[in-house]
């Protein structure tokens, strides 16, 4: 019979924090997968610590699947887990702890970051900027790299789908106005390749959509 070993977190301890609530739903699925433990952080006290971080699973030899909630508001024991992160941290578990508020001015938090715990922030995009998108794709027309540098201004604050989404709208609009435009269709069909791109690839959506900016100039 094979020996079984068990194998080091995938996630080790993450901190998920933010006002993106669907963001933070989808992510913990994605990483932790199904039949993962969820703890409320004001159930816990200091005594279940060490079971909960260093104890293994009668039922799973790979290691935990945790999720804890608002562990933080539970200020005393939050601290304990910060004065033994050390510890902690060296986890077999896949923990993450999602917190509502984070505050990372406390000394307790800031031990559990310097120990190595990822902390992850989901905030959610600000309405997209019609004008802006437009103004950018214009200029992208003429100039591709200072499209990007105007993108990047915003980048932060946006959705890049939505983003894109509005771009394809320009374009249409401009087909609309030379129906046999060849750019304006060209535009289109690159645009349905980055459509396509954005939805099969890992590529990073802002970045296609920065690649399309510089390109579009020359279609």
């Amino acid at each position: 019979m094979p020996m079984l070993t068990k194998r080091r977190a995938i996630v080790g301890i993450k901190i998920f924090t933010g006002d993106d609530r669907v963001k933070i739903g989808e992510q913990v699925a994605k990483e932790l997968g199904e039949g993962y433990e969820v703890f409320e952080g004001e159930s816990l006290d200091c005594e279940s610590l060490p079971s909960l971080f260093l104890g293994g699973s009668l039922f799973a030899t790979s290691g935990r699947k945790i999720l804890i909630k608002d562990f933080g508001e539970n200020n005393e024991v939050w601290n304990d887990f910060a004065e033994k992160i050390n510890d902690y941290i060296r986890t077999d578990a896949d923990v993450i702890i999602w917190e509502t508020k984070l505050d990372k001015r406390l000394s307790s938090t800031k031990a559990i970051i310097k120990a190595g715990a990822m902390v992850e922030e989901f905030k959610l995009a600000e309405p997209v900027d019609t004008k802006a998108v437009f103004n950018i794709y214009d200029m992208a027309l003429r100039d591709g790299e200072g499209a990007v540098k105007e993108l990047s201004k915003i980048e932060g604050a946006q959705d890049p789908y939505m983003f894109f989404g509005l771009m394809v709208s320009q374009a249409l609009k401009r087909l609309e106005w030379r129906p046999q435009g060849i750019k304006e269709k060209r535009i289109l069909k690159e645009l349905a390749n980055v459509d396509i791109q954005m939805k099969s690839t890992a590529v990073e959506p802002w970045i296609l959509v920065k690649s399309f900016l510089i390109r579009l100039a020359t279609l």
